[in-house]
């Protein structure tokens, strides 16, 4: 039961799908939560594959791919966007250490923000309209999946970089054990889909976030939950351009 609570607080926590019910939840039940992380990265991409199974029957794949990333938007509440637009204001501004932090919890949006944005839906736009048709359901099944691999393993292997906010439970009570029972789901469900090409993708993608969040914790002396919204981001987009590549 312990288990099927925090599954429903990242799913509501992480998405805009509509929970009808409330738990009683603590910080430690948000933060070893996250295991599920990859859990619902399925979620958000099996509505996303049933949408193109629908679409395709009626638009091109340019505007198929316009209208899935805007479903993604959608059920996401763009909470991911946020952070990376966030993370980069306060990384790229060339400030201290506090100043990051600073500009990086302002709700204004700057322009390295909206590059960095800008910059990631056109790329998911393209790498979705560039591959394959018949291969395109298995990528759009994992790529929110990749994201969260991100998120998760971001958590678990940072110090929490403020005193407070909204992703201190997350990171303080994320760890190795959280990242290791997410990693098997995760590379399970890559093997699955993908057969042995999948424990590529996953592990290819589990490094790639793994050396995003460093990057960005060296920066500020840790990760927040804006930085867990960045790696998942551009994590996502990261394996897009590996199903690009390795078809």
């Amino acid at each position: 039961m312990k288990y099927l609570k925090r599954l429903i607080l990242m799913i509501g926590f992480l998405t805009r799908i509509p929970i009808p019910f409330e738990f009683d939840a603590t910080e430690e039940d948000y933060g070893k939560g996250l295991v599920f992380a990859p859990l619902v990265g399925l979620v958000i991409g099996g509505i996303i594959t049933v949408l193109f199974y629908i679409l395709k029957r009626f638009f091109p794949s340019g505007v198929t791919s316009v209208l899935l990333i805007a479903a993604y938007i959608v059920l996401t509440g763009g909470i991911h966007l946020d952070g990376l637009g966030d993370t980069f204001d306060g990384i790229f501004s060339n400030k201290s250490r506090e100043k990051m932090l600073e500009i990086m919890r302002d709700s204004r949006i700057g322009t390295n923000a909206l590059l960095a944005v800008v910059c990631i839906i056109i790329l998911d736009y393209a790498l979705l309209s560039s591959i394959p048709l018949s291969y395109l359901p298995r990528v759009l099944l994992l790529f929110p999946a990749a994201g969260r691999i991100g998120s998760l393993i971001g958590a678990g292997v940072s110090v929490y970089a403020r005193e407070e906010g909204l992703g201190k439970s997350f990171i303080n009570c994320c760890g190795v054990k959280e990242i290791l029972q997410g990693s098997i789901i995760y590379f399970f469900v890559f093997l699955l889909v993908f057969s042995i090409k999948g424990l590529l993708f996953a592990a290819l993608t589990w490094v790639t976030a793994f050396i995003t969040v460093k990057f960005f914790s060296k920066k500020v002396g840790g990760a927040t939950g804006d930085i867990l919204g960045a790696v998942c981001e551009l994590n996502q987009a990261f394996f897009l351009i590996l199903a690009f590549l390795i078809k």
